[in-house]
């Protein structure tokens, strides 16, 4: 698989990291001649070509109008972002590489589940990896984005001084696999939580509701469950779980929307800040261990006082008509 020689960028990183994860019997070749690209199975932002049955994945060239689309309130379906390199390669073998995460767990998902998390993947990354490639946006300023940490990665002209091209070269691929390491590691970490989401989804839809509802107990710490219960219990206002690996039971507040730091109530605001003894003479509950200063999560150490807190909390949220904590977590 080639990609251009010379200054790397996530959107080519990132390409052929994802067909590097699905080919794994591959080698990587960085240049720009023309025989070279000819010759490798996938040419990836280089080459002047669009062709993915050839295994072409350039969006460089003259008349290039490869986009994503979105659906109008009108029903009318209109280009959206554009892609570069790494939207191209996903939009080929996305579905492809999360199938595969998917079997290496032991796991084999439906097609429509595997392209809804393909799908979930690039609205969350690729696609800003895509705009910041083409200069559409700077999705994040400074050095804080993704685009920006691979960029960094790039020699700079201090290491360069006195390397001859061959050396150079060897230099500048090492930190080519480096950069495809990090983002590499970075979608493998995203789709396996993705996975995770999915295949907990069940657990928490059957999980057990208490207080008319408004609380949901979950068996197992760590279970990924925002999505669910803020598109489908629009009742459930908290939700306990035991703590992984301690001997401790979590009160979450459910976000009002995803990605909102706002809850759908917070926890009483007499409780912000404390821990232990002090939290313990605020609600009588004797085993109460903190809250939050932001009011979205307190805890105990046992599912007795856990539950008590969330008695409690659901009785104060009507009083409580106060201004809640800053949002930020």
């Amino acid at each position: 698989m080639a990609t251009h020689s010379g200054s790397f960028h996530a959107d080519d990183v990132f390409g052929v990291a994802v067909l590097a994860a699905v080919f794994p019997d591959h080698a990587i070749v960085r240049t720009r001649d023309a025989g070279a690209l000819a010759a490798a199975d996938f040419a990836v932002d280089v080459g002047g070509e669009w062709d993915p049955a050839r295994g072409r994945f350039d969006h460089h060239q003259r008349g290039f109008d490869g986009a994503r689309t979105r659906l109008e309130a009108d029903g009318r379906t209109v280009p959206a972002e554009g892609y570069a390199g790494a939207g191209l390669v996903w939009r080929e073998f996305g579905s492809t590489y999360v199938a595969q995460a998917a079997r290496a767990l032991g796991r084999e998902l439906e097609a429509g589940t595997v392209a809804a998390i393909a799908a979930d993947v690039d609205a969350a990354l690729v696609r800003y990896l895509d705009l910041v490639d083409t200069g559409a946006a700077d999705v994040a300023p400074g050095i804080f984005g993704i685009s920006s940490q691979v960029a960094l990665l790039n020699t700079t002209w201090l290491e360069e001084q006195g390397l001859g091209a061959d050396a150079l070269a060897a230099l500048q691929l090492e930190r080519f696999r480096q950069a495809m390491a990090f983002l590499g590691r970075s979608l493998e970490r995203f789709v396996l939580r993705a996975i995770g989401q999915v295949l907990a989804a069940d657990s928490v839809r059957r999980a057990e509701r208490l207080f008319d509802g408004r609380v949901l107990l979950l068996a197992d710490g760590g279970m990924p469950w925002t999505r669910v219960v803020v598109r489908e219990m629009p009742q459930v206002q908290l939700v306990v779980y035991p703590e992984s690996g301690r001997p401790q039971y979590q009160i979450r507040t459910v976000p009002a929307a995803e990605g909102t730091f706002a809850s759908r109530i917070d926890l009483p605001r007499a409780w912000a800040g404390l821990r232990d003894q002090e939290l313990v003479d605020v609600t009588g509950v004797a085993d109460a261990v903190f809250c939050h200063l932001n009011l979205f999560i307190a805890g105990a150490r046992s599912r007795e006082g856990a539950l008590r807190l969330a008695q409690l909390a659901l009785d104060g949220a009507a009083g409580d008509t106060g201004e809640p904590g800053a949002p930020t977590r």
